[in-house]
């Protein structure tokens, strides 16, 4: 923890020496919510999103608010420990690409309907009762098992264990943000027939969680988390064949599998309340976590200590310290390509379009960690071999 500011009606907790004008002014409106729990807890990863900062953490008694989730619900890490210990460059190289033979990335979908029976069951309502999800299933169909763009990675990667990992990094999709934009538009337009106090331009818009739409809300959410696990393992199955393939033989630990964009209930403080977190991973004492950096920075597997002054949550990530406009406007290309290469990697920097994912697009992820080992416990370091984008 790096600082505790009480100049709002609740305090507000940082794990960050400075956060950017525009995200900070995000988590005073947070702060002033009328039905804001405790306090808001800040990871050393933020920076400015929609409403509320990626990187955020906040919970309420009986509010859910659609845009501290976000409009990737669910999107989250899976990783998983590989009985390698060594792939020769060449072998890697076909490794990936059947890996892009075998997994669409970017808006590329599968060109027919993955099997139905990996999509999960809805949860409080039956699939025709939740507006959303019953008018994309068919949709989602094609896009299980797909990457998406961004900052969502495949990675092949050397741990300090001595072992290759698999690391992904995906979320819900068209799904989600289908999910994400209709109940947002429908908390804005209840607010305005309640009178809420909240001024709109926060983008704070909220349901009550006992109401219809708060659970329908949260039924659609918590389908759209259990969609993006399904995404990511399902990929993960087509990279283990892929390694499969060319590195056989080869074993695989069982999956470890974190989300960083949703909401829940949870016990804290002696209290049930709705935990959210957008750009941050739950750290329960014990808990084993993923914390990735970026393309060409090392990633690490964690262990949650349960801080309860942050919801026992930590960071997401490195966190963007430029916009992606800004990144491709300033970073130079060559010597983002000639930090990949010298290390090995082989990357998906090709042009100056891809340069809002480099490495100098982000905070540096060892300071991001060292912010916050009264979160968590780092137990790997991953280094990137290969990796995969959108």
């Amino acid at each position: 923890m790096k600082k505790i500011i009480t100049t709002e009606k609740k305090p507000i907790i940082l794990w960050l020496d400075d956060i950017e004008p525009g995200a900070f002014a995000q988590v005073q409106n947070l702060a002033n919510l009328p039905f804001i729990f405790k306090h808001v807890a800040v990871m050393p990863d933020a920076h400015l999103g929609y409403g509320m900062p990626i990187g955020g953490v906040m919970a309420s008694p009986d509010m859910v608010i659609p845009n501290a989730v976000g409009v990737d619900i669910g999107c989250g890490m899976c990783a998983v420990k590989t009985s390698l210990t060594a792939i020769a460059t060449d072998r890697l190289r076909k490794v990936i690409g059947e890996i892009r033979r075998s997994v669409p990335v970017g808006f590329k979908h599968h060109q027919r309907p993955q099997n139905p029976a990996l999509m999960p069951k809805p949860v409080g309502y039956s699939l025709k009762d939740l507006p959303v999800i019953s008018r994309e299933f068919e949709n989602a169909l094609t896009q299980l098992g797909t990457l998406g763009g961004g900052n969502h990675f495949i990675e092949i990667q050397k741990g300090n264990d001595g072992f290759i990992w698999i690391m992904i990094h995906s979320g819900s999709r068209n799904i989600g943000f289908k999910v994400a934009n209709y109940y947002n538009r429908l908390a804005i337009d209840l607010n305005r027939r309640w009178g809420s106090k909240i001024p709109k331009q926060w983008q704070l818009a909220f349901l009550p969680i006992d109401s219809e739409p708060g659970r329908k809300y949260i039924s659609e959410m918590h389908y759209c988390i259990d969609f993006a696990y399904a995404n990511r393992k399902l990929m993960m199955e087509r990279v283990k064949a892929a390694l499969l393939m060319y590195a056989a033989p080869v074993s695989f630990d069982p999956l470890i599998n974190i989300a960083h964009n949703y909401a829940v209930m949870e016990s804290h403080f002696n209290k049930n309340v709705m935990v959210h977190r957008k750009g941050a991973t739950r750290a329960q004492d014990g808990e084993i976590g993923i914390i990735p950096g970026s393309q060409g920075t090392p990633s690490y597997i964690v262990r949650g200590k349960g801080n309860p002054k942050s919801f026992s949550s930590c960071s997401h990530g490195a966190g963007r310290r430029m916009g992606r406009k800004q990144a491709q406007r300033q970073l130079d290309l060559e010597q983002e390509q000639k930090r990949l290469d010298d290390q090995g990697i082989l990357h998906s920097i090709r042009s100056r379009r891809d340069l809002d994912e480099a490495a100098g697009a982000y905070k540096d992820i060892d300071k991001v960690i060292d912010s916050q080992l009264d979160l968590v416990e780092v137990l790997v370091e991953l280094k990137p071999l290969a990796v995969i984008k959108g």
